[in-house]
């Protein structure tokens, strides 16, 4: 199975891919903070500051994700021993981390004008510290333990732990009293955020995405370098 992946045929879907995201990548990103940061219009409360959310809510959706992403592939690699998981997981832990600090300093930021406050220990912000925590340690597990099969083990019951702080992220502001307002956005439900901001925030989450993608090409490639080059050497 890893012969598959090995091959040339991966690294020349990888450079399509990825020249095909940078074709179009600055475009949307000069759209989306067009949009974002001059045609979307203040808010009736908050006023201008309310333009970080562009940057703010989507990075906290990625930063979700990309942890629940990890948690089930490292859960179906424990079970089912896909090893190859394990470099998809490694993958996106670095991207998913780096969105978890931008969403809690955005948040911060955004958090002075609005509460009076860059920080305070509320079940939302406290919650998305842990997940930051989280990714440190699964990172760190495969830099430090030189058996990647242990590796992949403790990373994997570490992933299958932080997956339990996803729904208390996503539910903190319901099931506590905290500074964060409730969602504005609902897939099953009525959404309270007018079009003129959801089509922009929606725009900056597709761009935001674009990033990512070349971020976990990039990343991807090398893992997959460093691996053949470690099976090379047992030859």
């Amino acid at each position: 199975m890893f012969n598959f992946f090995y091959n040339s045929n991966i690294f020349t879907w990888i450079e399509r891919i990825t020249n095909f995201i940078n074709s179009i990548f600055f475009a949307l990103l000069i759209a989306g903070l067009s949009f974002a940061l001059v045609f979307s219009p203040p808010d009736y409360l908050q006023g201008d500051s309310v333009r970080i959310m562009y940057v703010h809510v989507p990075a906290a959706w990625i930063s979700l994700a990309s942890f629940s992403c990890i948690a089930l592939l490292s859960i179906f690699n424990f079970i089912f021993k896909i090893k190859h998981l394990t470099l998809i997981t490694k993958s996106i832990a670095p991207i998913g981390l780096m969105f978890t600090c931008i969403a809690i300093v955005t948040g911060s930021i955004w958090g002075r004008p609005t509460w009076g406050t860059f920080w305070a220990w509320d079940a939302r912000i406290s919650s998305m510290l842990i997940l930051a925590l989280f990714y440190l340690a699964f990172i760190f597990i495969h830099k430090l333990v030189l058996d990647e099969d242990r590796a992949n083990k403790i990373s994997s019951i570490i992933a299958a732990f932080g997956l339990i702080n996803i729904p208390i992220i996503k539910y903190s502001v319901e099931w506590w009293s905290t500074l964060h307002q409730p969602a504005s956005i609902k897939i099953t439900g009525s959404s309270t955020i007018h079009s003129s901001m959801l089509m922009p925030l929606l725009l900056m989450f597709f761009v935001l995405i674009m990033y990512c993608a070349l971020i976990f090409l990039m990343k991807y490639k090398t893992e997959i370098i460093r691996i053949k080059k470690k099976n090379l050497k047992r030859l």
